[in-house]
């Protein structure tokens, strides 16, 4: 399915097909005599009469050809719920081969450049499908005129939104992508062609790894035939050579849990263990593709968790980046291996002003807040304070959740210097978190995102269809908007 869009400064016909029209919640209509003829009106003026006007959205079929939608627009109305309007618009118009609809913006009753872009942002997120490996195409084409002068965007700003959907459409795809697929060797490859966005690639594999005493992320694909990666993505969009933002994410393109398995059922579902990376390498695009005026670097650890005769055991123990050792009670935990070395490594060759890494790292964080918010873990508050507050304005919830030192003596190991699973039970999230923040060794504000819950959703929610969900991609690039451009 493709979805058109062209803007126009003409007024709408009266004789339009399908024509979208505005009006307030209480579903005024006297303003509306301009742009459909007296009878039509009044034909909805009665109709109205017997609607249940706390819908949004009504649509009137006036014949088999011509139909009218009014939506309605509370006063003061958020971004995100001019978003989630336009993601419910879709859902109307969602069926049928073709169809094209002429939006009247001029029959708003207020002036805001920004209004339509949030709207059809909102629709083009929903309208997201991953239909790839379906030999039977379903072409479906909508087409949007969006009509009138007072609310036309600025080519800037539709740069901008188009911008953060391509990211998050490719954060969203690569999630989709089955393990086959999208292994470690095809996923750098992919991430090597950023280069032609304008981010400078480096791409640490093997050999390199093991050079710079990765052991902690190359213990995890030890099992693997594919190659295990660290790779960076920077962008240098500031004009002067101030600290970036540093942004990690967990890449395990499939993960069986290793020796530690996992049960059959639902394992499938573990080509998305790389929705952390994801949603960072949607990030970096969009900044790039926008031209973001601030340094930002993107690190992923890419690997595979399989079992093989050379794979990592249970009891084993190795040594990090860092330095510091790690013994390796449970094979399943490996995600907060592949991290440990990416945030030591991303502190100490890249000095950023802060560092926030994403991963699906546990299965406790969705028993503890499910799929409604993912879980917030950090060592500062005012981090902590920007993240939740970009979340709640782009609906990509986030509830702080503790660190405290005395959980470190549920990840001290009398073998080494800690172990990668809490084996006495209980705030399995939260020692994971603990075990992360080991790996920060400058006092580098950091956060960590544990998005386990949020990465890929079943049922669908209000800007998504089911399936990956891109979280993280718009959160973030909120974060940099409101705080660091």
């Amino acid at each position: 399915m493709t979805i058109k869009i062209n803007y126009s400064n003409k007024t709408v016909s009266k004789l339009s097909v399908n024509t979208v029209l505005f009006v307030n919640e209480k579903f005024n209509t006297g303003h509306l005599t301009k742009y459909i003829s007296s009878s039509e009106l009044s034909f909805i003026n009665d109709l109205l009469k017997t609607n249940d006007l706390k819908k949004k959205i009504i649509t009137f079929e006036l014949s088999s050809k011509r139909k009218i939608i009014l939506i309605s627009i509370t006063k003061n109305i958020k971004n995100i719920d001019i978003e989630n309007l336009g993601a419910k618009f879709y859902d109307k118009i969602n069926y049928g081969k073709n169809s094209q609809y002429f939006v009247n913006t001029d029959s708003l009753t207020f002036k805001d450049k920004n209004f339509i872009s949030h709207f059809l942002h909102g629709l083009k997120l929903k309208s997201y499908e991953f239909k790839k490996y379906k030999t039977k195409k379903d072409f479906r084409n909508i087409s949007i005129e969006v009509l009138g002068q007072k609310n036309k965007p600025t080519t800037s700003t539709q740069l901008k939104f188009k911008a953060l959907e391509e990211g998050t459409f490719y954060a969203r795809d690569l999630v989709s992508e089955p393990g086959n697929i999208l292994h470690p060797d095809e996923y750098a490859k992919r991430l090597n062609s950023l280069r032609n966005d304008g981010l400078k690639i480096t791409i640490y594999d093997k050999k390199k790894l093991k050079k710079l005493g990765m052991n902690a992320l190359l213990g995890v694909g030890m099992g693997s035939i594919r190659g295990s990666y660290l790779v960076t993505m920077e962008w240098n969009g500031a004009k002067n050579n101030s600290k970036p933002c540093a942004f990690i994410g967990k890449g395990v393109t499939f993960d069986t849990g290793g020796y530690s398995l996992k049960p059959a059922r639902f394992m499938e579902d573990m080509t998305y263990d790389m929705a952390g990376s994801a949603a960072v390498v949607g990030l970096m695009k969009n900044l790039a593709l926008r031209k973001s005026k601030i340094n930002a670097v993107g690190v992923v650890g890419l690997v595979e968790n399989m079992v093989s005769g050379v794979a990592q055991r249970p009891g084993d123990i190795v040594k990090s980046y860092s330095g510091k050792t790690i013994e390796v009670l449970n094979t399943d935990a490996e995600g907060r291996l592949v991290l440990a070395d990416a945030i030591s490594f991303t502190e100490k060759k890249f000095k950023p002003k802060f560092i926030i890494d994403l991963a699906t790292l546990t299965g406790a964080i969705i028993v503890c807040l499910g799929s409604e918010y993912a879980g917030l873990f950090s060592n500062n508050d005012k981090l902590s304070s920007q993240i939740i507050n970009a979340g709640e304005q782009v609906e990509e919830k986030l509830w702080r959740m503790p660190l405290h030192k005395n959980y470190d003596k549920l990840m001290n190991s009398k073998n080494a210097d800690m172990q990668n699973i809490n084996y006495v039970g209980g705030a399995g999230s939260t020692t994971a978190a603990q075990f992360l923040q080991r790996f920060i060794l400058n006092k580098t504000p950091w956060a960590h995102l544990d998005i386990a819950g949020m990465a890929f959703s079943k049922y669908g929610g209000a800007l998504n269809s089911s399936g990956a969900t891109g979280f993280g991609v718009r959160l973030l690039n909120q974060l940099i908007e409101e705080n660091y451009e």
